[in-house]
């Protein structure tokens, strides 16, 4: 995640990486908030996003999202620290699926993602 910038503008911090794995943190600031001044889906998605590309990249083999879902199951706010847990479900060749939780401080479900990547030949360091 040191290469990814929007990560890094979002202020979104990686707390544990391991194969098939990855757990990420955000502390949710002010401009974060939607006009409901709860915490902005996308900055939601974006945490669980950040996991998700973290997860399935962690193998050294380049994985690109296919599809994303996300349900938003609780409201946050500013201030909260939100963290994603990434987890790989199923991994072949060509493709993988990884589940996504989202939690509050208090370890309250706040989003529940699923994705799916395209798992590229080419290993993360290979030039194009």
């Amino acid at each position: 995640m040191c290469r990814d910038s929007f990560a890094g503008f979002m202020g979104i911090k990686l707390l544990d990486l391991k194969p098939g794995y990855a757990r990420t943190m955000l502390t949710v600031r002010e401009e974060m908030l939607n006009f409901h001044g709860v915490t902005h889906g996308g900055a939601v998605f974006a945490l669980a996003d950040a996991a998700f590309a973290a997860a399935s990249n962690s193998h050294g083999q380049t994985a690109l999202a296919l599809n994303v879902s996300i349900a938003f199951l609780k409201a946050t706010g500013a201030g909260e620290t939100l963290t994603a847990t990434a987890s790989e479900e199923n991994r072949t060749p060509g493709t993988a699926l990884y589940r996504v939780l989202v939690e509050d401080e208090s370890g309250e479900l706040v989003a529940l993602a699923q994705g799916i990547v395209y798992r590229k030949k080419k290993m993360l360091l290979e030039k194009s």
